[in-house]
């Protein structure tokens, strides 16, 4: 029994490692769905990010991603792309996890309002009490509390390409719900242009051990037309670093 314990503790120990390199946050959660629990611990995470003298996103990012600067990278273009340059009052982010993206937001713009929806008490908690959001109750699917047309800009990094395709999907309408006539929505998805062939041949054989919905593919062509079909426009896209490969980041406009 305590070999097998052993064998047992090496085999996690390994996934977690495999698994950090993934290039998302995954953080323990009360909310089972997509598998995504226990892998970013909170007390661990923080006193490896101390104990390196660097911000817990910038730990993310150059340690247990190794892909150092690239959420800066992201909201750079996000920047040249104008995301910021209206000054969003109110912003609202979907699963924000360590808070490596919303840290970073925070210096391109002083919303009154920025709301998080995320599943990992420790995780919400530190935001709420680090950054001052407001942690909205979630229970994964929904953004019920937040009312329509009330936000700015509605953002989710790293997200849905850890979820499944009806749990993306079911967001996708609420983003488009809570985004007031003329505001943004941001976030990513690994699309086809994200998977060429030689794309997935080195995610089937260098990307990890994965879980049970990571990573999840969904059609750019089925977000562009649902989000037109929702008054929201395509107006630019690009791509970021995800653990072995990339992922396609969409801005969309919500018409006036």
């Amino acid at each position: 029994m305590r070999a097998a314990g052993r064998s047992t503790s090496v085999l996690k120990s390994g996934v977690k490692r495999l698994l950090g390199r993934t290039g998302f946050d995954i953080v323990r959660s009360t909310n089972k769905l997509g598998g995504v629990d226990d892998f970013l611990p909170f007390e661990a995470t923080m006193r490896a990010a101390r104990a390196a003298g660097r911000s817990v996103g910038d730990h993310i990012d150059e340690v247990m991603n190794g892909t150092p600067g690239a959420t800066q990278s992201t909201i750079d273009q996000l920047r040249d792309l104008g995301v910021f340059a209206a000054a969003p009052n109110t912003v609202l982010e979907i699963g924000p996890g360590s808070g490596r993206y919303l840290e970073k937001t925070l210096k391109e713009c002083s919303p009154d309002r920025y709301e998080i929806y995320e599943t990992a008490a420790p995780w919400a908690d530190y935001l709420v009490e680090t950054f001052k959001v407001v942690a909205r109750p979630t229970a994964g699917s929904s953004l019920a509390p937040t009312p329509d047309g009330s936000i700015d800009l509605v953002q989710a990094h790293k997200v849905f390409n850890t979820v499944t395709f009806l749990c993306a999907s079911r967001y996708f309408f609420e983003m488009a719900r809570v985004t007031r006539p003329g505001g943004r929505i941001v976030f990513d998805v690994m699309t086809e242009t994200c998977l060429d062939p030689a794309a997935v041949r080195t995610w089937a054989t260098e990307g990890g051990a994965g879980h049970g919905s990571y990573p999840a593919a969904m059609p750019r062509r089925v977000c562009v037309d649902l989000f037109a079909t929702l008054g929201c426009t395509l107006e630019a896209s690009f791509l970021a670093p995800l653990g072995v490969a990339s992922t396609e980041v969409l801005v969309f406009g919500k018409g006036t």
